[in-house]
């Protein structure tokens, strides 16, 4: 089972300075959250101060609020209020403003190559009762609260907040507790402009 610790990842500047981020994963895995080389990339972004967005041309962005009350985002002109655990879908190259009328926030950022694949963001009750699958493609966030994660017979593993266990199909990780979980899927999106060649099944 892979867990990635929060604690242990490095906070890198935005490319326009307007914040900080943590890069969760990615997908080539990238040496700086900054080079833009990767298909995938889910963040973690601490803002702290009104301003632009930095532009990803050709991406798609899923922005969710974790931490803090309220983000005013105004997206090409048009003005966005997203409040905290609803997840926000938008253009990775729109023109992006963010204003903090009630202080700072804290946004988990899930940004997907348009095209080759497409990010979802789903923000579930956690139980002690019933366990939460963490199946492949996929990335569990604890948010807030207690949770341990456990793969088959193994003992659990106690998680911290903005932990992130990484998601299998062959030894599904399985997520306990009481909180607030974020759900990262990740999908390839088919090419469909690619048509089946004749004779093929």
């Amino acid at each position: 089972m892979e867990i990635i610790r929060f604690a242990d990842l490095k906070p890198e500047p935005w490319r326009n300075g307007g914040g900080v981020t943590r890069q969760l994963a990615s997908q080539p895995g990238a040496a700086s959250t900054r080079d833009g080389a990767w298909d995938w990339r889910v963040s973690i972004a601490d803002v702290s101060k009104a301003g632009d967005f930095s532009a990803f041309p050709g991406m798609e962005r899923v922005l969710t609020v974790v931490e803090g009350e309220l983000l005013l985002l105004s997206v090409d002109g048009a003005e966005h209020p997203l409040e905290k655990y609803r997840p926000f879908r938008f253009p990775g190259g729109a023109s992006t403003h963010a204003s903090l009328p009630t202080g700072d926030i804290r946004d988990l950022n899930v940004i997907t190559r348009a095209g080759r694949f497409k990010g979802f963001t789903s923000i579930i009750e956690l139980s002690k009762k019933r366990a939460k699958p963490i199946f492949e493609g996929q990335l569990g966030i604890l948010l807030q609260g207690q949770a341990t994660a456990a793969e088959g017979t193994e003992e659990p593993e106690a998680l911290a907040r903005y932990d992130a266990v990484v998601g299998s199909d062959v030894d599904t990780p399985d997520v306990l507790g009481r909180g607030f979980l974020a759900v990262v899927s990740i999908d390839p999106v088919e090419d469909e402009s690619v048509e089946d060649e004749p004779g093929s099944e």
